[in-house]
């Protein structure tokens, strides 16, 4: 789909320097985007830039002090494959003013002011918060780079690295277990994620369809699926079907919400009663910056 449009052009007002695309934006920190635990596909380089890939596109982007420089992408390219990916068609000055209710929220936006919502590509997204159960943020990405590996299509090479695109659910559909446990190292997720890719494959979802369901419909049809309980079905209707109201619930979460609001250890359906009770349609956005906030300055720990 071409999303490159005149509008957006100027929206953004890119200029193009020695081969990069320069814009400025006052709510984009690819750190603050990449680290705030909502995708594992990307390195973060020596030069602290950082790489990553959608849709088969490797993309470089590095933030020195309100400038945004972008490397490896066309300006066309960029407009057609990352803008909704950035989610840059919605003002996040404006949300964050929103859901800054209080001084613990107002701290927390500030904290992560150039956070945004990836709007991820569905089975990746289901994939990686599969492995993401009771496990830890470098061993996910490392998971997912070696499936990627094993199973993807090569890309390119970019600073000296290979890359290759994340395998669709015909080719994962393919791969044996033991493998997957052997050199991915997804541990007990193995035959959930070949159970998965089948079903999947065999035309379980149809993402434009679906992304149009009521979001509790959607999320009992996620939980159908070998390894995908309530919070991973919330991360995937935030990260892919962007479904903004949904509070995915992990131990992070779960802790911040405790100690800055809740004030005692309760269950996590009350914590997601709290939330959608208190942040309603935003709630997904608050998730992101409170785990960020909170994970970065280990409150509730």
């Amino acid at each position: 789909m071409n999303r490159y449009i005149e509008e957006n052009k100027n929206k953004l007002n890119i200029k193009e320097e020695k081969g990069q695309l320069i814009f400025y934006h006052e709510s984009f920190d690819p750190k603050d985007i990449f680290t705030c635990g909502q995708c594992f596909n990307f390195f973060e380089e020596e030069d602290g830039s950082f790489t990553a890939v959608f849709l088969g596109k490797i993309i470089n982007l590095k933030k020195e002090g309100e400038k945004i420089i972008i490397d490896n992408v066309s300006e066309e390219e960029f407009y057609d494959i990352f803008y909704d990916y950035f989610d840059l068609g919605v003002n996040y000055e404006d949300i964050k003013e929103k859901i800054s209710l209080d001084d613990t929220l107002k701290e927390a936006t500030e904290y992560g002011a150039g956070i945004r919502i990836l709007n991820q590509e569905f089975f990746e997204t289901l994939i990686s918060f599969i492995i993401s159960a009771n496990n830890q943020i470098p061993r996910i990405k490392k998971a997912v780079r070696i499936i990627s590996e094993m199973y993807g299509d090569y890309i390119g090479e970019y600073k000296g690295r290979k890359y290759y695109s994340f395998p669709s659910p015909e080719q994962l559909s393919k791969a044996r277990p033991e493998d997957l446990r052997e050199k991915a190292r997804v541990g007990f997720r193995d035959k959930r994620i070949v159970e998965t890719a089948n079903i999947i494959n065999d035309g379980f979802f149809d993402f434009e369809k679906d992304i149009k369901m009521p979001t509790e419909d959607l999320r009992k049809k996620l939980q159908e699926l070998p390894g995908v309980g309530p919070k991973v079905a919330d991360c995937i209707m935030l990260f892919a079907f962007h479904k903004r109201e949904t509070f995915p619930v992990d131990v992070w979460i779960k802790r911040v919400m405790e100690f800055l609001f809740i004030k005692e250890e309760v269950p996590k359906k009350q914590i997601s009663a709290y939330a959608d009770k208190y942040f309603g349609e935003n709630a997904g956005y608050v998730q992101q910056y409170l785990f960020y906030y909170g994970r970065e300055n280990s409150i509730g720990k």
